[in-house]
């Protein structure tokens, strides 16, 4: 990889079911269902979603004895239908008692999440963190300490604010409130490993709403341990918001080589599908430079040159049919996730872009000739004209994948002779 591509941070490696996390494993790409854990049917249908769209860890909720019950058949429906994605459980309160009762529950999922502040205070806090440790130790599963800024100890957060204050210079209120997020993770990584866990079995995550607090905190958490981290801004928001936050937050801390898994915490809107925070994290990793997943398609963002709509839907059409190969060619065509498509709507930038990509387009602008050059690897190969420009392309578009990505194919750029449409 380029020099300017970032270093990854060394750290231990974590086994969640076959999943490697850290170590030189590839940032890996989770999520969560919202769906109640009870409704079976409804969260294999959504654990099923995720994964197809290319999350490699899914977390499930476990809040009563009703959800712990159903993750035994969750996972063999799962299984069944040849879905082999890792399941975490998301525990919270009771999860001591879930597991105890569900020993069925505690098998079958890859990894427990844990968040210190919500497990108990005091003696029975102790006892019930120390009763989840031990499990996961002897069923050789993996643990996430995951501590959030909204449900933080509120004992450790008291304690290090009367430390603060006898201190010459006090700190800001909110250095404080990171530290403590800091020194909750690590002081129950360290009590998780007295109580028989192996360090290799560990995840951590600080959690938090805002971007410049997010980094601060796994800044400083990534330099005074080395355990696998989990990042993801929690409550990002809806939409372009929560979008552009995440992305703002967690490309600062990749680039700088932390993180070792990740979700983007997206609020969806009304209807959708789940599978939004999927994509968003894996376009994320891409653009990047960090892991490829689909081809991506180059495309201008329009002008006074482009008043037609035709190059938008086009592309469109090609992203959309690009993703839904991915299944197929993933296994048919190794290489082709790194594939780069360019759909442009007129003669300034299109011919130069359509060069750089491996196949592009460069179509008429407004008052342009209306035909549509195609380029593939940097060399102009044939002309489209008439009605039928985006099946034709697309057609194009499958042609090369098959030549340069079959069996046989060079993955080097080459000039492959198309014969016209």
């Amino acid at each position: 990889m380029s020099s300017h591509y970032p270093t990854r941070r060394a750290c231990q490696q974590v086994m969640v079911g076959h999943v490697p996390v850290g170590g030189d494993a590839p940032v890996v790409i989770q999520s969560m269902t919202n769906t109640d854990t009870a409704d079976a049917a409804a969260t294999v249908a959504q654990v099923l979603e995720l994964a197809r769209a290319g999350s490699e860890v899914v977390r499930i909720t476990v809040n009563s004895p009703e959800a712990a019950a159903q993750v035994a058949t969750i996972r063999q429906q799962l299984d069944d239908q040849g879905c082999d994605v890792p399941l975490v459980g998301d525990f919270h309160f009771n999860g001591e008692r879930l597991l105890r009762d569900y020993p069925d529950c505690a098998r079958a999922l890859a990894k427990y999440r844990i968040n210190p502040g919500n497990v108990g205070k005091g003696s029975k806090g102790d006892e019930k963190f120390a009763y989840m440790v031990k499990t996961a130790a002897e069923l050789g599963k993996a643990v996430r300490i995951g501590v959030n800024w909204g449900s933080l100890d509120q004992s450790l957060a008291a304690r290090l604010m009367d430390e603060n204050a006898r201190r010459s210079e006090p700190w800001p209120v909110e250095a404080v409130m990171r530290e403590a997020l800091i020194i909750s993770a690590l002081e129950s990584a360290e009590k998780a490993v007295a109580l028989g866990l192996l360090s290799n079995q560990i995840i951590l995550s600080c959690k938090v709403s805002h971007v410049q607090d997010l980094i601060a905190v796994y800044r400083s958490l990534a330099a005074r341990c080395d355990w696998p981290l989990h990042l993801g801004l929690t409550e990002a928001g809806m939409g372009s918001k929560g979008i552009v936050a995440s992305s703002a937050a967690l490309a600062v801390l990749l680039q700088e080589g932390i993180g070792d898994t990740i979700r983007i915490s997206l609020t969806p809107e009304p209807g959708a599908p789940r599978d939004k925070e999927v994509i968003v994290a894996q376009e994320l990793l891409q653009t990047m430079g960090l892991r490829s997943f689909t081809p991506l398609v180059t495309a201008c963002p329009g002008c006074g040159r482009t008043t037609s709509t035709f190059f938008q839907e086009l592309a469109a059409q090609i992203q959309q049919f690009l993703r839904e190969k991915m299944p197929v060619w993933r296994l048919a065509y190794p290489g082709v996730e790194s594939m780069n498509v360019a759909v442009m709507g007129c003669v300034v930038n299109g011919p130069g872009e359509s060069k750089l990509a491996d196949i592009g387009i460069s179509l008429p602008g407004t008052g342009e000739v209306p035909v549509a050059p195609v380029y593939v690897d940097g060399e102009k190969t044939v002309t489209l004209k008439g009605e039928q420009i985006a099946s034709e392309f697309q057609t194009l578009v499958e042609q090369y994948v098959h030549t340069r990505y079959g069996e046989g194919g060079s993955k080097r750029r080459k000039v492959i002779p198309l014969k016209p449409v």
